[in-house]
């Protein structure tokens, strides 16, 4: 593959880094990363992904863009008001980057449709962007059983926390997490609300670790948990250990078959 000058320029502050160079980029060119939501955690990975270049992303959303989402979901505009949030983030995108193709999957993903949303590409990375624990469950599962990486995040208030799966590397979402709380259990954002910020602080995060994955450097969030408190700016992370007798992940899987929890409305 030979780089256009434009793309020289483009990508030149990533080219000058020893740990990317013309074959990292070339590798982030061809690589696939999907996203599943389009709102205050995968806007913001989704704009640094293209950014970056990497070459196919998939959006996943089933929502339209509405006024509130606009303190936090910086991928859309006033402009994008009542549009489909997947058609909304492609659009910039691609006045981002022309490389950058965009699939869009204007749906709530379910057992249903995941593992072909997931394979329809054969996605090389997932990012998780949604907003309440059954799809959550939902993504990791499917993932576990696919044998894909995902970067997990979740944001509340000031509050934000992020981890990465690996097949065969580290203990997935359900190791630690178990299975979902009661719909009621849980407060709604709308109830608990969000500082607009955590959204790009834990969406870059995400992005970063997705960018390692597909060019195979750093130290990846596997086995651990990175905790943000935004009113206390500080950061901590929690280590994490695989459970032997995981329902998907452990020595000896029950969990064949996805599930679709009861969800609650709940928008970041």
């Amino acid at each position: 593959m030979k780089f256009s000058q434009e793309q020289m320029e483009r990508y030149s502050r990533h080219i000058i880094l020893n740990e990317v160079g013309v074959k990292g980029q070339i590798k982030l060119l061809e690589s696939k990363v999907l996203i599943i939501g389009t709102g205050g955690l995968g806007a913001p990975a989704a704009m640094y992904l293209a950014a970056a270049g990497v070459g196919t992303i998939g959006l996943v959303d089933a929502d339209t863009v509405e006024l509130s989402n606009l303190q936090r979901q910086i991928i859309h505009s006033t402009k994008d008001v009542g549009k489909p949030k997947v058609i909304s983030g492609k659009e910039t995108i691609n006045d981002m980057n022309p490389d950058v193709k965009v699939m869009t999957y204007h749906e709530w993903v379910s057992s249903a449709n995941i593992t072909d949303i997931i394979k329809d590409q054969d996605y090389d990375f997932i990012i998780d962007g949604t907003d309440n624990f059954p799809a959550k469950f939902l993504i990791n599962d499917a993932c576990v059983l696919l044998h894909k990486p995902f970067s997990h995040a979740g944001i509340i208030r000031f509050s934000g926390q992020t981890m990465t799966y690996v097949p065969g590397q580290g203990p997935c979402y359900r190791c630690v997490f178990l299975n979902p709380p009661a719909p009621d259990l849980v407060p709604s954002c709308k109830e608990a609300g969000v500082l607009g910020v955590m959204g790009g602080i834990m969406g870059t995060i995400q992005a970063s670790e997705a960018i390692k994955y597909l060019l195979g450097i750093g130290d990846l969030l596997t086995g651990r948990l990175l905790v943000f408190e935004a009113l206390d700016m500080e950061f901590r992370t929690v280590k994490l250990a695989s459970r032997t007798n995981c329902v998907v992940c452990g020595e000896n899987p029950t969990l064949k078959d996805l599930i679709d929890y009861e969800q609650r409305a709940c928008e970041l």
